[in-house]
C-alpha cells in the first residue's frame, strides 16, 4: 500500500507523518518515503539540504515530492546569521565556529576545477552572502569591501564579458571577504547603510538543496518548489557535476514546476559522477584536460553507462535564475533527456567566475536530449552543445539579450536545430558539422571554423555505445527556409556567408 508523507513547519520528527501528525523536516520524510509514496510538503522555510535515500521502481512506481496544493514551500541551503557587529562604516562582521557548518565549510573552498580561467589574483568561495535575498559580491580583501566602488572601476571588464552592462557605476555594490584561522571563520559584509541584525541576513551552508549523496537513486520527481542558496562546486565535464538540485547519476527523474535560484554554480546537474574523473587535469597536469575528458567517457562506458542505467531525464516547466555558472548541467548523466517549458535567466551574469563551462544549458554527450520551448534569456551564453551531441533537437526556443544565443562544439552531428527565434546580436558559434538548421529567425552574426587537431567520439545511432573517433571537419551542415535579420557589421558573417567556398558536391 503506497503512502503519503506529510511535512509541517508545525510538524514533529517523532510523528508518524500523517496530515493531522506530520514530519518537520523532509529528510524524515525522504528516510522513510519508498516507491510508489508521495511527499507532501506545506508552506514554510526548510533549511536543509534533502538527501532521498531511496528512488522508484519505474516511470509509474516513483517517489513523489511536491509542494502542498496552493501552499510556498521554500528550500534553502542557507542559514540566517545574526550578532553581527559593527567594524567601521556599512561594514559589518561575524565570527562563527566552523562547528556551524558541519562536515563542509564553504568559506574554506573556493571555486575552482577544470576548465576555470578567472579570477587569477584572488580565490572566490563557494559561500555567500544574502541581504534580504540579494546575493553579494565576494572581494579579494577586507579593504575592498570597506572601499567597494574603488574596487569595482579597477576591475570592470577585466575577462571580457558582461560585468560593464550588469553593474552601473551608479549601482549600489555589495561585498564581502571572508578569512578562517583555526576553527574560526569570520566574514566581513558591506551593508550599504543595512543592520545585518535587523533585516535578514543570510550565508550558504550546505552543498546543494535536493540531492541524493549516492548514486542510483532512480524515478523521482520533484516538484512545485522554490529552492535556492546552495554552495555549488565548479561543475566540469571532467568531474563530478554538483547542482542545487538533481539526481547524482541515475535514472527517469522529473523536476518540473519549480523555482530555482541563486546556486553559487549550477542550478540543475543531470551530470557525471565522482569515480569517472574528478578534476584530474587541475591536480595533476600530466595529460591535457582533453584527454581526461575522452577517458572520462570510456570510464563511464565501463561503470554502465546505457540507456538502462542513468539519462531520460524529464526538466519541464520550472524558472531558473540567478546562478553562477550553469541553469541546467549535464555530461554523459544527461542522455535520451528532454528539457521542456522552463525560462532560464541570469545565467553567469555576475562574473565573480569565468571558465569554459558557462551556460543557461550546457551539455556534453547529448544523446537524443531534447531542448524544446524554452525562452533563454540574458545569459553569457544560451545553449552550449558540446562533444557527442547525436540525435539532439532544439526546437521552438526563443534565445533573447544572450553574450551568445547557441553554441555547438566538436561534435559530429546528426542534430537539429528548427523553428526557434535568435534575437541575440551574436546568434551561432558553430565549431561542429552534421547539423540541420530549420526555419529558424536569425537576428545577429555566426560564427564558424573546424577544429582539426582534437577528435571526438560519435556513437552508434541512439546509443551510448561508442562507435570510433573523429576531428571536427566542420561545415558540413545544412541549412533550410531560415530568415536572417541584419547582417552589415564590418568583420562579421550573417546568413550563410561562412559556407561560402565549403564543398558542394559529394565527391568534394
Amino acid at each position: 500500500m503506497h503512502r503519503i508523507y506529510h511535512v509541517s513547519k508545525t510538524g514533529s520528527d517523532r510523528n508518524p507523518g500523517t496530515e493531522a501528525a506530520p514530519f518537520l523536516t523532509i529528510q524524515r520524510a525522504a528516510d522513510a518515503a519508498q516507491a510508489g509514496d508521495r511527499v507532501v510538503v506545506h508552506g514554510g522555510v526548510y533549511r536543509e539540504w534533502v538527501r532521498p535515500r531511496n528512488g522508484g521502481m519505474s516511470d509509474s512506481c516513483r517517489i513523489v515530492y511536491e509542494a502542498a496544493a496552493g501552499e510556498h514551500a521554500v528550500i534553502k541551503g542557507s542559514e540566517r546569521v545574526t550578532g553581527w557587529s559593527r567594524v567601521a562604516g556599512n561594514v559589518w562582521k561575524v565570527s562563527l565556529d566552523c562547528g556551524f557548518f558541519g562536515d563542509f565549510n564553504p568559506y574554506t573552498h573556493p571555486v575552482k576545477g577544470d576548465w576555470i580561467v578567472a579570477p587569477t589574483d584572488c580565490e572566490v568561495h563557494v559561500g555567500e552572502v544574502y541581504l534580504n535575498g540579494r546575493s553579494f559580491y565576494e572581494a579579494a580583501s577586507l579593504e575592498e569591501v570597506m572601499e567597494p566602488a574603488r574596487r569595482y572601476a579597477s576591475r570592470l571588464g577585466t575577462w571580457g564579458g558582461r560585468r560593464e552592462e550588469i553593474l552601473r557605476p551608479e549601482d549600489t555594490v555589495y561585498q564581502w571577504c571572508c578569512e578562517t584561522e583555526g576553527d574560526i571563520t569570520t566574514i566581513y559584509a558591506n551593508f550599504q547603510g543595512a543592520d545585518p541584525n535587523e533585516e535578514e541576513t543570510e550565508i550558504n551552508v550546505r552543498k546543494a538543496c535536493f540531492f541524493p549523496e549516492r548514486t542510483g537513486v532512480n524515478y523521482i520527481t520533484v516538484r512545485g518548489f522554490e529552492m535556492m542558496h546552495a554552495a555549488t562546486s565548479w561543475a566540469p565535464p571532467t568531474a563530478m557535476q554538483e547542482g542545487l538540485l538533481g539526481p547524482n547519476w541515475a535514472r527517469g527523474w522529473v523536476i518540473e514546476d519549480n523555482d530555482i535560484h541563486d546556486s553559487k554554480c549550477s542550478g540543475i546537474s543531470i551530470g557525471k559522477e565522482g569515480s569517472t574523473g574528478e578534476n584530474e587535469f587541475t591536480k595533476y597536469h600530466r595529460k591535457p584536460g582533453y584527454q581526461y575528458q575522452m577517458e572520462a567517457v570510456f570510464r563511464a562506458r565501463n561503470i554502465g553507462w546505457a540507456r538502462e542505467r542513468v539519462g531520460s531525464h524529464v526538466i519541464r516547466g520550472n524558472v531558473i535564475h540567478d546562478c553562477g555558472q550553469n541553469g541546467i548541467v549535464g555530461h554523459l548523466g544527461c542522455v535520451f533527456s528532454e528539457i521542456y517549458g522552463n525560462e532560464i535567466y541570469n545565467i553567469a551574469v555576475k562574473q565573480e567566475f569565468y571558465g569554459h563551462e558557462i551556460a543557461g544549458i550546457k551539455l556534453h554527450a547529448a544523446i537524443d536530449v531534447q531542448i524544446l520551448h524554452n525562452y533563454i534569456h540574458n545569459c553569457t551564453l544560451g545553449t552550449w552543445l558540446d562533444w557527442q551531441a547525436q540525435g539532439t533537437r532544439v526546437s521552438g526556443n526563443i534565445y533573447d539579450g544572450n553574450n551568445r544565443d547557441l553554441m555547438v562544439e566538436v561534435t559530429h552531428g546528426p542534430y537539429l536545430v528548427d523553428n526557434n527565434i535568435f534575437t541575440s546580436p551574436y546568434a551561432f558559434d558553430n565549431a561542429a558539422q552534421g547539423g540541420a538548421y530549420v526555419h529558424n529567425l536569425c537576428c545577429g552574426f555566426t560564427n564558424s571554423y573546424p577544429v582539426p587537431d582534437r577528435a571526438t567520439p560519435y556513437h552508434l545511432p541512439h546509443s551510448t555505445e561508442v562507435l570510433g573517433t573523429a576531428p571536427t571537419y566542420g561545415f558540413d551542415d545544412r541549412w533550410y527556409q531560415n530568415i536572417f535579420v541584419g547582417g552589415e557589421e564590418e568583420g562579421r558573417s550573417y546568413g550563410t556567408a561562412l559556407y561560402d567556398g565549403a564543398p558542394v558536391s559529394m565527391e568534394e
